[in-house]
């Protein structure tokens, strides 16, 4: 989908995706200090609004001007102990302002091909600071045969292993690397409830 039919997707009802963060980011970002994060393909801002509320400087990058309209709307309405900069660019091709790299960088969903996934991830290594953790959701490729929802081109689907691969020759030490089971949550367009399977790889830059 492109940003056109994102913005129509995000027009046509009230929240896409779930108010709250996705179970797995939570968990794995919940022992990290609050810095500079940067949220890429963001969305709604779901993620870059908690991490803010957490105390995080965040910026959030989406192609799509509707879902951040809606992200800086609920923002404007909270009080946040942190920030967001909302940015409309295209999260696969956006590279940070010169000198700046963040302490938490995270890729929620971005469902891409392998050519494209491999630019978008190693980017995403090349914007953290020493010290800083790259964290990976997205849809595992066993999903579509074991899981519930999510895309249904196996070509966008990926496994902690294709997203290593990604980042070889890049310096960086495995946190976690596997699949992960997820309950579906209401407001995801399947049955609350059932199982799916995401990929989860975090990593950290040495320092």
């Amino acid at each position: 989908m492109d940003a056109d039919a994102w913005d129509e997707r995000y027009a046509a009802s009230e929240l896409v995706w779930s108010p709250g963060p996705n179970a797995v980011v939570a968990a794995e970002c919940a022992d990290l200090a609050p810095g500079r994060a940067l949220d890429l393909a963001a969305g709604e801002g779901r993620h870059a609004l908690w991490l803010a509320a957490r105390g995080w400087r965040v910026t959030a990058v989406d192609f799509s001007a509707v879902g951040l309209a809606k992200g800086r709307r609920v923002a404007d309405a909270t009080t946040l102990t942190g920030s967001v900069a909302w940015v409309p660019a295209d999260a696969t091709t956006w590279h940070p302002p010169a000198g700046t790299a963040y302490d938490l960088v995270l890729l929620a969903y971005l469902q891409l091909p392998p050519a494209r996934r491999r630019v978008a991830v190693r980017a995403a290594h090349g914007a953290l600071a020493p010290g800083g953790t790259l964290l990976l959701v997205a849809h595992d490729r066993t999903n579509l045969t074991e899981g519930t929802g999510g895309p249904q081109d196996p070509e966008v689907l990926m496994s902690a292993e294709d997203v290593l691969a990604d980042l070889a020759g890049l310096p960086h030490e495995v946190v976690r690397a596997g699949r992960v089971a997820r309950e579906v949550e209401p407001g995801h367009g399947d049955v609350p409830g059932r199982t799916a399977w995401d990929c989860v790889v975090r990593v950290s830059r040495p320092a």
